[in-house]
C-alpha cells in the first residue's frame, strides 16, 4: 500500500504530495543510491578485459593486437548474449512494483534457461574464432593468437550470463553491493591469474596471452557461484527459491525474456560490433594503428560503464514506476538519469583532453622503440572519443530508461540503423576514400552516436510525455 506522504519505501517511490524541487531531489538521490554500486560493479567486471589488454600490451605490440582483435569478437558476443538477458531486470522491476512476487521467480528461473542456451550456442562459435577472423582477411599470426585467447576464455561464457541474471534480480530490487563485491573479487581473481598464468610466477609456466584467457575464464565462473550462494543464503532472497524445480519449464516467460530482449541485444550488438568493425579495418592499415585502437578503445570502454550504471538504475527507476502504476512519474526518473549519466559523461571526455599520455601509457612498454608511434596514435584517438563521451552516454541511458517501459523494438531499430548505415559507412568512406585512415574511422564512429543518441533522447521524449497526458487529473482541478 503506498503512503500518502513522504516515499515509499517498498518501491523507492515519492508520496503524491511531495513538492517538484523535494521530487527532483528524491529521484536524484534514489537514482544515484542505485547507480553508483552499480557503476562500480561495472568497472570492476571491464577491468578484467583492461586487465587482459594492458598485461597483454606488456608482451608486445603483437600480442596485443592479437588480444584486442581476439576481444572485437569474443566482447561482442558477450554483450548480445547479456543484452538478451537483462531483460530480466525491467520485468522484474515491473513485478515488484506492481507486487507480483512470484512472477520474480518464475522470471529468473527463465533467465537461466535463456542463459544456457546461449551460452551453449556461442562457446561453440567463438571456439571458431581463429577461422572467422583469417575469413574477414586478418593476418595468419594475429588471427592465432586471437583464437587461443577465445577458447581458453570460453570456458566461463556460460557462468559470465549466469551471473548477469543474478545482477538482474540483486539490481531490481536496489539491492546492489553483493553484485559489487563480486565484481571486486573477480577483477583481483583475474590479475592474479594473469600474473600467474601469463608470466609464469612461482614456477607455473608462461602460457602469454592462453593464460590471460584462462584467468578470465576462472573469474567469471567465480563470480557466478559467488553472487548465487549470496541469493541463495540471504534472507530476502532465499523466499523466491530460484533453483526449486529448476527443469519445470514455463514457456511464457521464457519467450516474453526473448521477446524484450533479443531487440536489446540487438542494440548493443549493433553498436558493439560497430567498434569491432572498426577494429577489422584497424587491422587492414596496420599493426601500430590496431594497438593504438585497441588503447582508445578500452579506455573508452571503461568511461562507458559510468553512463551504463546509470542506464541500469534508470530501468530500474522507469520500470518501478511503471509497474506501480505512477505514469506521471516517469518522465522525471529517465530526465533526472539522464542528468546524471552527462555529469559523468562530461568527467571521463576531460581525461582524455587533459591526460592523454598518461591513459595510453598504461597498456605499453615506452622502452621499446616499436611502442613509440603506437603512443602517439593512440592520443590522437583518444582526443576524438572525447568528443562523443556525452552523446554515448545520452544514448545509453536513454535506452535503459526506454527498457523500463519494456519499450526495445524500435530503439532496436534506431541502434541499427544509427550505427550500420550511418557510423560504419561514415568510417570507412572517412578512411578509405577521405584518406584519413584511423582518424576518420573513429570520426565515423561519432557520427554514429550522435544520431543514435539524438533519435533515443526524441523516442523517449515522447513515450513520456503520452504517459504523463494519460494519467487522469486531480479531483476538482480545472
Amino acid at each position: 500500500m503506498q503512503s500518502s506522504g513522504g516515499h515509499d519505501g517498498a518501491l523507492g517511490l515519492p508520496g503524491r504530495d511531495a513538492t517538484g524541487a523535494a521530487l527532483l531531489r528524491w529521484e536524484a538521490w534514489q537514482t544515484l543510491r542505485l547507480a553508483l554500486p552499480l557503476v562500480v560493479a561495472q568497472l570492476a567486471f571491464i577491468a578484467i578485459g583492461a586487465t587482459d589488454m594492458i598485461m597483454i600490451g606488456w608482451l608486445g605490440p603483437d600480442q596485443l593486437a592479437a588480444g584486442a582483435i581476439g576481444n572485437n569478437i569474443f566482447f561482442p558476443s558477450y554483450l548480445f548474449c547479456m543484452g538478451v538477458i537483462v531483460a530480466v531486470a525491467p520485468i522484474v522491476a515491473q513485478a515488484l512494483g506492481a507486487r507480483r512476487f512470484r512472477a520474480v521467480r518464475r522470471t529468473v528461473r527463465q533467465g537461466f534457461w535463456v542463459a544456457i542456451a546461449l551460452g551453449l550456442t556461442f562457446t561453440v562459435i567463438l571456439c571458431q574464432g581463429e577461422a572467422i577472423l583469417l575469413l574477414l582477411g586478418q593476418q595468419q599470426a594475429t588471427a592465432a593468437g586471437a583464437g587461443s585467447y577465445m577458447r581458453a576464455a570460453v570456458g566461463g561464457f556460460s557462468f559470465s550470463l549466469g551471473f548477469v541474471v543474478l545482477r538482474s534480480l540483486l539490481t531490481a530490487h536496489s539491492r546492489p553491493r553483493a553484485v559489487v563485491v563480486a565484481g571486486i573479487g573477480g577483477a583481483l581473481l583475474n590479475l592474479a591469474g594473469n600474473s600467474l598464468l601469463m608470466f609464469g610466477s612461482f614456477g607455473l609456466p608462461a602460457l602469454g596471452i592462453v593464460g590471460a584467457g584462462l584467468s578470465t575464464a576462472f573469474a567469471n565462473t567465480a563470480m557466478f557461484f559467488g553472487l548465487l550462494i549470496f541469493v541463495l543464503r540471504d534472507r530476502r532472497f532465499r523466499r523466491y527459491a530460484i533453483l526449486a524445480r529448476f527443469w519445470r519449464a514455463d514457456w511464457p516467460r521464457f519467450f516474453e525474456i526473448l521477446r524484450i530482449g533479443f531487440p536489446i541485444g540487438l542494440a548493443i550488438l549493433a553498436e558493439s560490433a560497430l567498434f569491432a568493425s572498426a577494429g577489422i579495418m584497424m587491422g587492414w592499415i596496420g599493426t601500430a594503428e590496431l594497438a593504438a585502437h585497441a588503447i582508445a578503445l578500452q579506455c573508452s570502454a571503461v568511461a562507458f560503464m559510468l553512463p551504463l550504471g546509470i542506464a541500469q538504475a534508470a530501468t530500474v527507476r522507469v520500470g518501478y514506476a511503471t509497474g506501480a502504476g505512477r505514469l506521471d512519474e516517469v518522465g522525471r526518473a529517465g530526465w533526472v538519469a539522464l542528468a546524471i549519466g552527462a555529469g559523468f559523461s562530461c568527467l571521463s571526455a576531460g581525461a582524455f583532453v587533459l591526460v592523454p599520455e598518461a591513459l595510453a601509457d598504461l597498456f605499453l612498454d615506452l622502452t621499446r622503440a616499436d611502442s613509440r608511434a603506437v603512443l602517439a596514435l593512440a592520443v590522437s584517438y583518444l582526443g576524438i572519443a572525447a568528443l562523443f563521451q556525452i552523446m554515448d552516454g545520452a544514448q545509453v541511458v536513454a535506452a535503459g530508461a526506454l527498457r523500463g517501459l519494456k519499450d526495445t523494438r524500435v530503439p532496436s531499430l534506431i541502434a541499427v540503423i544509427g550505427y550500420w548505415p550511418v557510423g560504419f559507412v561514415a568510417a570507412y568512406l572517412l578512411a578509405f576514400h577521405g584518406g584519413l585512415e584511423g582518424t576518420g574511422i573513429w570520426l565515423g564512429l561519432a557520427s554514429g552516436l550522435t544520431v543514435v543518441a539524438s533519435l533515443l533522447l526524441r523516442r523517449f521524449h515522447s513515450r513520456s510525455r503520452v504517459l504523463h497526458a494519460s494519467v487522469p487529473a486531480p479531483a476538482g482541478a480545472s
